[in-house]
């Protein structure tokens, strides 16, 4: 058995099936750093595909030992820090330490994560700035928005269904229920038809011909 055999299976047998993706990320790169491996192969010896790999050794390459420790006491989910975090990181440091401290804060969620990382990735440095002093600010704001966009679709919903009930006409008995289709819908108007009243030709434009005369052709 190789020595990259024997470390592969001394680590199976001390953690257990669910490991961490920080537990996979230091594996995988005492695995790159001792044997050479690169992403290909380290790709196939776990049987992983190749983002897989990398996102790991990302969590463990490029995110300070600070940011790795609140993962690992659950302050910051892993999938959150691979997501977010390391893009971050890649782009400025400082800044994704200051992230990874307001999505411990307030014990942000992957779609809250988010919504913060979105806003810093398209924002200006002053705008970035801002957020990262006051995240707190940026959440309420987001937590008062979200009820205005859900009730959106439902009052446009309720315009639609009163324009309906104005195109309804009321289905009154003498009428023979013409104003609708009895389910509440409007009934489909179609054009006027001419007067046909006998005796009284009229030509291809609807209006009356003189007595009798014939239209021309």
């Amino acid at each position: 058995m190789g020595e990259a055999e024997a470390l592969l299976l001394d680590r199976s047998l001390r953690f257990s099936e669910h490991e961490t993706a920080l537990e996979q990320g230091w594996l995988l790169a005492e695995m790159e750093q001792r044997f050479g491996y690169g992403l290909d192969e380290l790709a196939r010896r776990f049987d992983r595909s190749v983002s897989w790999v990398s996102r790991r050794l990302a969590l463990v390459e490029l995110l300070p030992e600070a940011i790795q420790q609140q993962v690992r006491e659950g302050k910051i989910s892993a999938h959150v820090a691979m997501k977010y975090l390391v893009p971050a990181a890649r782009i400025n440091l400082e800044d994704c330490q200051r992230m990874a401290a307001a999505f411990a804060q307030h014990h942000c969620d992957t779609r809250q994560a988010g919504q913060l990382y979105a806003a810093w990735r398209g924002g200006s440095p002053v705008i970035r700035q801002r957020l990262l002093d006051e995240p707190a600010l940026f959440f309420k704001a987001q937590r008062q928005a979200a009820p205005r966009a859900t009730a959106a679709p439902a009052a446009e919903l309720l315009r639609d269904l009163e324009m309906a009930a104005s195109d309804c006409e009321p289905c009154h008995p003498a009428t023979g229920g013409r104003g609708c289709r009895g389910d509440g819908w409007p009934a489909t108007r179609s054009r006027a038809a001419p007067d046909r009243t006998p005796g009284k030709p009229t030509s291809p434009s609807g209006r009356e011909n003189p007595a009798g005369a014939r239209a021309a052709c």
